[in-house]
């Protein structure tokens, strides 16, 4: 009967080599989810302080920036 590629043991560089490749893959999607987090704390304070403005009675809690002529 053949062997097939699963039933073959890999190398110890086919295996240094995948275990890299996933340790990369790893790294990119913990960077991916930090900045997801970091980006919605920082939406979160945005609004709880647009919150905080407009339930103290203010109007002018999102100034519009209008250029100069």
């Amino acid at each position: 009967m053949p062997e097939t590629d699963l039933e073959k043991p890999q190398t110890p560089e086919e295996e240094a080599r995948d275990r890299r490749t996933a340790n990369i893959f790893l790294l990119v999607f913990a960077v991916a989810l930090v900045g997801i987090g970091v980006w919605l704390v920082n939406a979160l304070v945005d609004a709880r302080k647009a919150d905080d403005c407009l339930s103290s009675g203010r109007r002018n809690c999102s100034p519009i920036d209008v250029p100069a002529r």
